[in-house]
């Protein structure tokens, strides 16, 4: 299992420890993570999962696909370190990634 930890924007933490190959946003939802709707069930059709990485994690994550770039067009409060957490897929590599949700979603 690979340790990630959502920081709601209350700035709760919520550690969690996650099966590889599934997604950051699954995680959050059966975890009840407050601020991720996930309105589209994870299809990248919405920006309702919106978080932001943790810029030491930025890297190992990745750089968003011209799809989710495009859905993050719907995103409030857009920032470089934005992704949509239904598109960031649980591996050993991210074994402690952070990410923040935002105040609200699209």
């Amino acid at each position: 299992m690979t340790q990630i930890t959502f920081v709601a924007a209350d700035g709760t933490r919520f550690d969690i420890a996650a099966a590889n190959g599934s997604t950051a946003m699954e995680n959050a939802v059966r975890n009840n993570v407050p601020g991720i709707e996930a309105e589209c069930g994870g299809a990248c059709a919405c920006a309702t999962c919106h978080v932001y990485v943790d810029e030491a994690w930025t890297a190992v994550v990745g750089e968003p696909e011209a799809m989710e770039e495009d859905m993050l067009d719907f995103a409030y409060d857009v920032r470089p370190t934005s992704r949509l957490s239904c598109q960031i897929k649980i591996r050993d590599e991210l074994d402690g990634l952070v990410l923040q949700v935002p105040d609200r979603q699209a």
